[in-house]
């Protein structure tokens, strides 16, 4: 039986680390376990400019562990009003890396997000010609539309035409939460990749309903079926370089997360590798892990891959139940809090 595996450092090509003093409580946690990180650009107010970009990655700078190579990665938050010529300037001066479409109210803070796609043709047309990434939250919003249904609807209404229009244009499908999200990435492949939580590998909407509704469990796009939760464990552990990681940590204050209506988002940063491990093993694939984790995310991005290594152990312990943050804020719930954890990153 394996008990202890080393690869290369991984990167987390999808993170929320908020900002202010959550940014400053969460942020170490990343630091520590990931060489780079995708960071959303859904604040308040969003990142939608190469300026707000540049200012928000010296308050991530500001914010590390003094002697940390954690590199953030800076995404534009897209509008309808989104200018092409600011997105190429800040991706050729390196300030972006992508650009992310949040569809209006689908998630957390994306109230400013695209209402109507027709607005963004100029935008994917320049970000094709540059060779810029374009992340998406896949889910399509409306009154007609299961939440159930969400995603399986964007590919069928957006994805699947946009990858015609735009050949050359590299897309990520972010949290893929379905089957018909995994089996579309990999029919897409290599155009379009997809990122996986440890979250979505985990659960099913049993878990998170089945015996009082659980807010840790609550995110967006919502957790489904077993049926679903399999084919993405098959997704993650088969090798294929269209999947890799992405945890979608996203923490919440205490009381937003509780509230009788409660937000979307798991902050799941400090038990998202042993967790991915723990799924990995179950599926017989611990060797598959540092593709998934460490290989494929950099290949899709055009980057090198890391050269240092982290060590992954089987050796159980306590996950805490709350990180504390300053302020108003006092603390965020931490995903498997309070559980016995398998695997743990260690120092060598």
């Amino acid at each position: 039986m394996t008990t202890r595996i080393t690869i290369r450092r991984p990167d987390d090509w999808h993170l929320h680390v908020r900002d202010g003093e959550m940014l400053k409580a969460v942020l170490p946690f990343a630091a520590r376990d990931f060489g780079r990180a995708i960071l959303m650009p859904n604040l308040t107010p969003p990142v939608r400019t190469s300026a707000d970009a540049a200012a928000y990655r010296e308050r991530v700078k500001a914010a590390l562990p003094p002697g940390s190579r954690f590199a953030p990665l800076m995404t534009c938050y897209l509008t309808d009003e989104t200018d092409p010529d600011d997105v190429e300037r800040g991706f050729r001066e390196g300030v972006f890396t992508a650009v992310k479409l949040y569809p209006a109210n689908a998630t957390t803070n994306s109230a400013a997000g695209v209402t109507d796609y027709r607005k963004i043709v100029r935008v994917l047309e320049r970000m094709q010609k540059i060779d810029m990434p374009f992340l998406m939250h896949g889910e399509e919003v409306g009154p007609d539309i299961d939440i159930f249904d969400r995603e399986a609807v964007f590919i069928e209404r957006r994805l699947s035409h946009w990858i015609k229009d735009f050949p050359g244009l590299r897309m990520v499908m972010e949290h893929l939460s379905s089957r018909a999200g995994a089996e579309f990435v990999a029919a897409a492949a290599p155009q379009v990749a997809g990122t996986i939580t440890p979250y979505h590998l985990n659960l099913t909407r049993t878990d998170w309903l089945g015996a009082g509704l659980k807010p840790m469990m609550y995110a967006m796009p919502v957790i489904k079926t077993a049926n679903d939760r399999a084919a993405l464990r098959g997704a993650a552990t088969s090798g294929a370089a269209c999947y890799f990681l992405g945890t979608d940590s996203a923490p919440h204050p205490f009381a937003r997360k509780v509230a009788v209506n409660s937000v979307p988002g798991i902050f799941n940063t400090p038990v998202a590798l042993p967790t991915y491990a723990k799924v990995f093993e179950e599926e017989g694939a611990l060797d598959k892990l540092e593709a998934f984790a460490s290989l494929n995310g950099p290949k899709h991005y055009r980057l090198p891959p890391n050269e240092d290594k982290i060590v992954l152990e089987k050796s159980p312990w306590t996950a805490p139940v709350e990180v504390k943050v300053a302020g108003p804020d006092e603390r965020t719930l931490l995903y498997r809090g309070g559980e016995t954890i398998e695997w743990r990153v260690v120092t060598e």
